[in-house]
């Protein structure tokens, strides 16, 4: 069955340097490289040594030049303003060679760093781009992140200038940015030369003369700038990864390998030719967001749609369709928890009638675990395929992924496919090394090198990068991530390492409970922790978010779990314990707080993460856990 797929990867493992070398062809350098993989300063390698390159020029410029001038590069759609717009490639490269002039004038030049703090507007791509066009490296800071995140990444990487915007809109509240800013800049040491601000008319923001510049006063500041060529080893962006804990790490992307793996994966993994609409429903302030929202459909000269709005509320569980109908949207990647929250309102899908999705192709999944049960129910709902895929903030593209642009193989629910070209995956015991054999769980590693676009190092911490990441297992990329490989070579990633609970002396994943308990009829959304006792070790215990309009008790939901976790994990499992709440405590991206609902469940000290999307959730689970024990209850 895979035969093109099985000749791609296994040219890629056996010979790296060829493969790559061939992709790279597709992108357009202004001086070739010496080598397509320098491996001198093994373990950290670097692609396309000695070449130069410029990433704008290629996101952008190159449409321009080769018959795409006037077709559409980006459609803005933000019904919390009620706003659609499209920008051609030519707007948007007339509008982003004007703001780097502006950077540019006020001295900001190659190697510079420029922090991005703004909502999801178009004017966020265009500084982004404008960066990327001078050569400067860009860190885009979520929006709204707290004043006290922003300042100790202000430290971290010492921007030249801050471009924000004056606010972001939530559902039915109004974020303004600028306060942030300004306390933020008064708690760091390392101060910008200058802010930009775009004033939106829901919340003006108030200037600081001789230190912030209107936007529109500012892109037409000075004439437009050219693209300046990088190294291709020098770094496009900063990406920080907020830890729970201390000082958030400092994700490296050069501009090189980025470039050529994000173009290839564009029509290799999701089958994307130039000239169709691609939607990434993420932000920019996440590695989704870049990769997919800006980078890789501008180098592919595809149409990508930036969205400011929500799954539901905005105005309701329908948005998605209205979005895919109204653009022509052909592939949509968003994260499964944004499904959990439309089949939460609308379990039938009755919304989806409204709409004519006859273009839409595929959905791709990723940036937690896709449960079979919401696959399934994606897969019944919209009537085509959906495909679960896996990778991080450090890899900025997939890992493992279903390439249906090379050939589609068989979907497994649960799985996000094979690993793709570049990566060679094996799963370890993480205390001996030793490859385990299919179906046992254990440490998911990659050998090195790792695939281009791959992080090279932490931004000022480069001992920290092998630390994090190279030394448990020599010779590997620790992923960070417990799974299981099955016969096909089909990869199941169970949960984070430290989500792997120890239940008297069985290693047990949690996401293989949460497969459970989202099999449940009435059960939209669920999380299963492990929390502390004494004569186990550790416990399992389930959260779960019923579907709107479930009229089932939920005393009788919790016996009914419980039953169905030892039929299917065994008694070994332990499960006993689970509660029914109104939401689970998640990041803005939609990732599960689970790491918080432990420390929260054994009555530890903890700090609220700056990406939590509400922490008044946090006491609702307090609640909830006091009532079966826990939480100091």
């Amino acid at each position: 069955m895979a035969g093109e797929f099985d000749a791609a990867h296994k040219r890629s493992i056996e010979n790296p340097e060829e493969f790559w070398g061939e992709v790279a062809a597709d992108i357009h350098w202004d001086k070739p490289w010496d080598r397509v993989l320098d491996d001198s300063a093994a373990p950290i390698y670097r692609w396309f040594a000695g070449a130069e390159l410029n990433t704008c020029y290629n996101a952008l410029d190159r449409h321009v030049d080769d018959g795409r001038a006037d077709q559409a590069a980006l459609i803005y759609d933000s019904p919390v303003t009620g706003t659609v717009r499209t920008y051609s490639y030519r707007e948007l490269r007339d509008l982003t060679a004007a703001f780097a002039g502006g950077l540019a004038a006020k001295g900001v030049s190659k190697g510079d760093r420029v922090i991005i703090y703004m909502p999801m507007v178009p004017e966020a791509v265009i500084a982004i781009l404008a960066c990327a066009r001078i050569g400067a490296v860009h860190s885009v800071v979520f929006g709204g992140f707290a004043a006290n995140e922003l300042a100790v990444r202000l430290n971290d990487c010492a921007p030249k200038a801050i471009i924000s915007g004056s606010c972001g809109i939530e559902p039915g509240r109004v974020v303004e940015y600028k306060p942030l800013l300004d306390q933020a800049i008064e708690l760091a040491t390392s101060k910008p030369d200058f802010c930009v601000v775009l004033q939106r008319e829901q919340a003006t923001a108030t200037m600081i003369e001789g230190r912030d510049h209107d936007w529109n006063d500012f892109i037409t500041s000075a004439p437009p700038h050219p693209c300046v060529p990088v190294k291709a080893t020098d770094p496009l962006y900063i990406l920080y990864t907020s830890g729970t804990t201390g000082q958030p790490k400092g994700i490296v992307r050069d501009n090189g390998g980025h470039a050529v793996a994000l173009k290839w994966s564009m029509k290799a993994v999701y089958n994307i030719e130039p000239g169709e609409v691609y939607w990434a429903a993420s932000d920019i302030g996440w590695v989704v967001g870049h990769s997919y929202i800006i980078y890789g459909p501008l180098l592919q000269g595809a149409t990508s749609v930036m969205y400011e709005g929500k799954p539901v509320g905005t105005p309701d569980a329908g948005a998605f369709w209205r979005v895919i109908e109204q653009h022509g949207v052909v592939t949509m990647f968003t994260a499964p928890t944004a499904f959990r929250a439309i089949r939460q309102q609308d379990p039938k899908g009755e919304l989806l009638k409204k709409y004519d999705l006859s273009k839409f192709r595929v959905l791709f999944l990723a940036g937690e675990r896709c449960d079979p049960d919401t696959l399934k129910w994606a897969e019944d709902t919209l009537k085509v395929p959906v495909i679960d895929h896996w990778w991080q903030t450090e890899t900025g593209w997939s890992i493992a992924a279903n390439c249906i642009g090379i050939e589609p193989l068989p979907v497994k629910p649960g799985s996000p496919t094979r690993a793709v070209p570049g990566w060679d995956i094996s799963i370890m015991d993480p205390e001996t090394h030793e490859t385990l054999p299919p179906g046992q769980i254990g440490a998911i590693v990659g050998k090195l090198p790792m695939p281009p676009s791959s992080a090279p190092t932490i931004w000022n911490a480069p001992e920290r990068f092998n630390s994090a990441y190279l030394e448990a297992f020599p010779g590997y990329y620790e992923t960070g991530d417990a799974g299981i490989m099955d016969e096909d070579g089909y990869i199941f990633v169970m949960a984070r390492t430290d989500d792997i609970i120890n239940v008297a002396g069985h290693r047990l994943s949690t996401g293989g409970m949460e497969e459970v308990l989202a099999e449940h009829p009435d059960v939209a959304e669920c999380a299963v922790i492990g929390v502390s006792d004494d004569l186990k070790g550790q416990l399992p215990v389930g959260f779960m978010v019923l579907s709107a309009g479930t009229e089932t008790p939920h005393e009788t939901v919790v016996a009914d779990v419980v039953k169905m976790v030892r039929q299917k994990i065994g008694p070994v499992a332990a499960f006993k314990h689970a509660v029914v709440i109104k939401r689970l405590p998640k990041t803005r991206s939609g990732k599960i707080l689970r790491a918080i609902m432990v420390k929260i469940a054994d009555n530890q000290e903890f700090k609220t993460p700056a990406t939590i999307d509400d922490p008044a959730i946090l006491d609702e689970i307090r609640d909830a856990l006091k009532t079966i024990g826990y939480a100091g209850g």
